[in-house]
């Protein structure tokens, strides 16, 4: 019968990974060419801080810090260099030792994260800050 074809021919049970070879060297490329754009970033100056041990809060204590970095706690204001002593005399007769800061929106990272960083070192670690809910427009 004159075609040239056998009816003995094998079926090749292999199975032909080029083309997923292929695939995964397109793919490899594709990772290593976008992987450097995504590790962009900004260059911050963060304020150091310093902290101690943990231990449980249940009664708020509210700190407000004007924008001016002004602190207070209710009519009383308080300096910078006095916070530790201060919330450590406070929150050493108290059972639950939980801190609100309300800070206004323009004061400084830099004072927010001293105050938060003394009232760490004074033993309170409960420590919120205090926003406002936006209404959904």
């Amino acid at each position: 019968m004159g075609m040239g074809v056998s009816r003995k021919s094998k079926v090749m049970a292999d199975i032909n990974v080029t083309p997923l070879v292929d695939v995964m060297l397109v793919l490899l490329i594709i990772f290593m060419v976008t992987a450097p754009l995504l590790q962009q970033g900004i260059d911050v100056n963060l304020p150091e801080t310093a902290s101690s041990g943990i231990q449980t809060s249940d009664e708020p204590f509210i700190l407000v810090i004007t924008k001016e970095g002004q602190i207070s706690a209710g009519s009383v204001s308080i300096a910078l260099a006095e916070i530790r002593t201060r919330i450590d005399a406070i929150f050493k007769t108290r059972k639950n030792k939980q801190l609100y800061i309300q800070a206004d929106k323009k004061t400084e990272y830099g004072v927010v994260a001293e105050v938060m960083a003394e009232a760490r070192a004074a033993g309170v670690f409960n420590i919120s800050l205090v926003t406002i809910l936006r209404n959904k427009p």
